[in-house]
């Protein structure tokens, strides 16, 4: 074990501390046997576990492990962020009240006091569930339904006395430089993989940062995911979950649609869809009880939120050497989006038009 309360790495994780770990939600469990499956890092450190058991008491064949990243800096830089903590009080908090689809969890365990965290999730490769390479976008109908279910999570906090009472621990975004530093970087060395208008949102990201989010940071507040992006979501014989809510924090719901449209459908099917699927969500809202949005207001926060997707890129447009395969395959159809989104939405100058 490390020298915290909690494992430090799937290497950690043996027959006795795994029955620790599950007992909480499966009285009478007994681990026989841990192996783990594979394992990798992204943001954080990943591992599939199968397990055999002395006595199941109903709990699963198979988990995914979520940790903070092994290498030292790496794992102090993303423990800061406090997403891994923000994760396990959604799962543990706010996942039984809202009818979205999101893994079931066997445990969620988090120190606050140095942001290191676990969670044991329901393993959605062992089941029909499948997560695109980031090639494959949602359907429409994938589309309309997930933003059924943000609308349901947005109008359910949008009162404050409402979120305050049910959901207090969800606090306005962080601001952090560190897109900036890696924008910075991609442009100066790779600018000629880069299109024109993502390269000069890019400058005006790292020229203007607080002028930029405070932009965002305009309108009414509700939780939000915060990523919806295609790699956070999951399909469900054809119903869309959502992963990864460690970014989850209070901002104005158009961010949340904006950047499921512009970085989960494929480019051409946003192109056909996108202003239908903005209707679907604004009626949806209105259907559950919550402020009526106009269109022209959504899609003015649209073109101003597609923005975002230019830091969200950060780490891509450095073109890191020696990535997967298949991390590349996703990094380069996430980064085709954004610029494509950036391009038809004419996103600069709907940034002028807004004063920047």
């Amino acid at each position: 074990m490390s020298s915290g309360s909690l494992p430090s790495g799937a290497h950690e994780i043996d027959a006795v501390v795994l029955g620790r770990l599950l007992t909480p939600r499966y009285p009478g469990v007994r681990v026989a046997h841990v192996e783990v499956l594979g394992e990798t890092e992204l943001t954080n450190a990943h591992a599939r576990l199968r397990v055999r058991y002395a006595e199941a008491a109903g709990a699963p064949t198979s988990l995914f492990l979520k940790l903070l990243p092994q290498d030292p800096n790496r794992r102090a830089a993303i423990a800061q962020t406090g997403m891994g903590p923000r994760e396990v009080h959604f799962y543990n908090e706010l996942a039984p009240q809202v009818g979205m689809r999101v893994p079931r969890i066997h445990a969620a365990i988090t120190d606050e006091s140095d942001g290191t965290f676990l969670l044991l999730m329901e393993d959605l490769e062992a089941g029909d569930c499948s997560i695109s390479d980031g090639t494959v976008g949602l359907t429409p109908d994938a589309a309309a339904g997930a933003l059924a279910d943000l609308a349901e999570l947005h109008v359910r906090f949008e009162d404050p006395a409402r979120r305050c009472a049910e959901a207090g621990w969800v606090m306005e975004p962080m601001k952090s430089d560190y897109g900036a530093v890696l924008l910075r970087q991609g442009v100066s060395q790779h600018r000629e993989r880069l299109t024109e208008s993502f390269a000069e949102l890019s400058e005006l990201y790292i020229e203007r940062f607080d002028a930029l989010h405070a932009l965002w940071d305009e309108g009414s507040k509700t939780v939000i995911h915060g990523d919806p992006h295609i790699g956070n979501l999951f399909d469900d014989n054809g119903r869309t979950g959502f992963l990864d809510w460690g970014i989850i924090h209070l901002g104005t719901p158009l961010r949340d649609v904006s950047y499921l449209l512009t970085m989960a459908l494929g480019i051409e099917e946003r192109r056909a869809h996108e202003r239908a699927l903005w209707r679907h969500y604004l009626e949806a809202r209105v259907s559950l009880g919550g402020r009526a949005i106009g269109f022209d207001e959504a899609w003015r926060g649209h073109r101003i939120h597609a923005a975002y997707t230019v830091p969200a890129c950060c780490q891509i447009v450095t073109f890191p050497a020696g990535i997967s395969a298949a991390r590349e395959t996703f990094s380069m159809a996430f980064l085709a989006r954004a610029e494509a989104a950036i391009e038809d939405l004419e996103v600069r100058a709907a940034l002028r038009e807004a004063g920047l």
